[in-house]
């Protein structure tokens, strides 16, 4: 029997402005483990630190810019256009000021192992301690960190 999914969790994002995750198929929300479909919503000027995610990300812009940097370059998404980023690759997301706040839909496809993503920097440094992993943390692909406490350093403003 079809599922209906009422509403969204909504989950604090990591960035130096506040990001709206509604996460409306995942762990947090629905129990799935392998898959998160979720709604971003960063205001302009947002950024986040960098990370290389051990899943695969799609993610559709649905209004506004989202900046996606990467190891080989800067890839600006526009409204109607999408992104693909590979497990393991390492990317840094934000919403440039001139393309006032972005709307984004993401779905994540994790593998059977448990998700990680560590705070990294573009040649693949370690750019702040990973934490162990929450539960709430698992709705938001830009938000995953081992992170066993509400207060894990990774997740303080000064890394996703």
């Amino acid at each position: 029997m079809p599922r209906l999914i009422e509403r969204p969790a909504v989950v604090e994002a990591v960035g130096n402005k506040p990001k709206r995750i509604e996460e409306y198929v995942g762990r947090v929300n629905s129990g799935h483990p392998h898959v998160s479909v979720a709604r971003m919503r960063s205001p302009a000027g947002w950024e986040e630190p960098g990370q290389r995610p051990e899943f695969e990300e799609v993610t559709v812009v649905l209004t506004g810019t989202l900046r996606v940097e990467h190891a080989s370059g800067v890839l600006d998404v526009h409204a109607g256009q999408a992104v693909v980023v590979a497990p393991g690759e390492w990317v840094r997301y934000s919403s440039p000021g001139e393309g006032g706040p972005s709307t984004s839909r993401s779905v994540c496809r994790r593998s059977h192992r448990e998700p990680f993503t560590e705070t990294t920097t573009p040649d693949g440094s370690v750019a702040g301690p990973p934490c162990e992993e929450a539960p709430i943390q698992a709705a938001s692909p830009r938000s995953w960190k081992r992170d066993s406490s509400p207060a894990c350093p990774a997740r303080s403003g000064s890394s996703p």
